[in-house]
């Protein structure tokens, strides 16, 4: 089991068409730290269809895909995909 299934179940229980969450809430989700990469990198955060990190799987099987990063706040944007 992916140590970020528990955002996949999260975003696939939503129906909104976006979602901002911090950094923080993404680890409530998670019970678990996020890699010091996700606060470093803004490829940790990419939407890669041909190289899909298990990362990227969660909110791409959810329907999902991210924007408006902001590594300064600690915050991304999912979007419902169509």
């Amino acid at each position: 089991m992916s140590k970020y299934r528990p955002l996949l179940q999260h975003l696939t229980k939503s129906d909104a068409p976006f979602l901002n969450l911090s950094f923080s809430e993404i680890e409530m989700i998670l019970d678990a730290p996020l890699p010091p990469s996700a606060r470093r990198y803004s490829a940790w955060w990419g939407n890669n269809e041909g190289v899909r990190h298990v990362q990227a799987e969660s909110w791409m099987d959810a329907g999902y895909h991210t924007e408006n990063l902001d590594l300064n706040a600690r915050t991304v944007s999912f979007w419902k995909i169509g």
